[in-house]
């Protein structure tokens, strides 16, 4: 019989420096710039996204799934390992190069119209995959990580994030209170102003309600939104400042892109899952069946194993390298690269995900989160 020793003994990481393949994707502008300069090849510029759309769903298909988890013996060891944790730090450091070298060479090369749209989504490619780093980042108690998080969020513009993510979607998540959860029904084209605004508003709201407490005016620097935000103000007037206003619309472009890039991811994370509202009005606690998971290896590699959904939810401090799969969590058909392009395709999303929904719920889709406007419909079809 094994003990937790033994158990320690002979289990290893496989993937342990596969890991470092979080910080390469942020690399990607760099290498679209390098393509296209030394081949002549245009279409090079648009390399972020050829890379993200094309290249990792090829490989989550060919590669396929890994259920498989760390031993719980394993788990606290894991969790102190600082390799871990200087990955990520890592990717941080990543997004900063690339950040500045793809303004240095928007400044210096002249592009066309086209080079130049391309290029700002590569570049929001990288600073979009980023936000997961702030998000790893974002949850962990540590003064020094937490502070790093809204340094990461600052080159796109999102550092409100770190507010609602943490104190607003964890708590209210798969719910219709909830700006980040997506409702059965609902595009991601509608979805889209919804979150972006009922998110900034959150976070607003929640900062101004900690600092009422504290008998504190939300117009001041404690607030933590504000900081945030300064923070993207200073980083944006030096890069302006440094490269000239030929930037600024490329600034625009890839933070719009990033931003939306983690926003649909949002919309496929809780699709249409719904939580239970308890006799007192609260909601039943937050477990794996709220949250669509998958286990493509590839995805999960460059995401820090975010599409292990549910045990984040369950354990938000938990590491990436120590999130578990649930069996009885709800599955996506695929990674999170696949998904978001059928997500810009509204039939093909509801066609896919619409009966998986239903299937969660056995017909019984009184538990769903349905967007308001049908919700009488769904309910009628299904009953009958």
């Amino acid at each position: 019989m094994a003990t937790p020793d033994t158990a320690i003994a002979r289990w290893t990481d496989s993937k342990r420096y596969l890991w470092l393949l979080g910080a390469l994707t942020i690399t990607l502008p760099l290498h679209a710039a390098w393509l296209a300069l030394s081949t002549g090849w245009h279409v090079f510029w648009w390399f972020g996204p050829i890379f993200v759309f094309t290249i990792i769903p090829v490989a989550d298909y060919v590669i396929g799934d890994d259920a498989s988890n760390p031993p719980e013996a394993v788990v606290p060891i894991l969790e102190k390992e600082r390799y871990y944790r200087r990955i990520v730090y890592l990717a941080t450091f990543a997004e900063y190069v690339s950040f500045a070298g793809a303004l240095w060479i928007v400044a210096t090369h002249t592009l066309t119209w086209f080079d130049y749209l391309g290029f700002a989504l590569s570049l929001g490619a990288a600073t979009g995959v980023s936000i997961n780093t702030a998000h790893e980042l974002g949850h962990k108690t540590d003064r020094f990580e937490r502070w790093l998080a809204k340094i990461t969020l600052a080159p796109v513009a999102y550092g409100h994030f770190f507010v609602e993510h943490n104190r607003g979607h964890h708590v209210r998540v798969a719910t219709a209170a909830d700006p980040a959860s997506a409702r059965y029904g609902e595009s991601f084209w509608a979805f889209l102003p919804r979150t972006v605004s009922g998110s900034i508003a959150s976070a607003w709201r929640l900062e101004q309600h900690r600092l009422e407490r504290l008998g504190k005016s939300p117009w001041t620097w404690r607030n933590e939104v504000l900081h945030a935000w300064a923070m993207t103000v200073v980083l944006w007037a030096a890069m302006i400042a440094l490269f000239g206003m030929k930037v600024l619309p490329f600034l625009l472009i890839q933070a719009a892109y990033g931003a939306s890039l983690l926003e649909v991811v949002n919309y496929l994370e809780h699709y249409g899952l719904g939580r239970k509202q308890l006799a007192t009005g609260r909601y039943e606690r937050c477990q794996s069946q709220h949250s669509w998971n998958s286990n493509r290896v590839v995805t999960n590699l460059f995401l820090y194993q975010l599409q292990r959904h549910a045990d984040h939810h369950a354990n938000p401090t938990r590491s990436f390298q120590a999130l578990r799969h649930f069996d009885d969590a709800p599955q996506l058909p695929s990674g999170y690269a696949t998904m978001i392009m059928l997500a810009y395709v509204p039939p093909l999303w509801f066609c896919v995900m619409n009966p998986r929904v239903v299937a969660h719920y056995h017909g019984n889709m009184a538990q769903s989160n349905i967007r308001p406007a049908i919700r009488e419909r769904v309910l009628a079809e299904f009953a009958a």
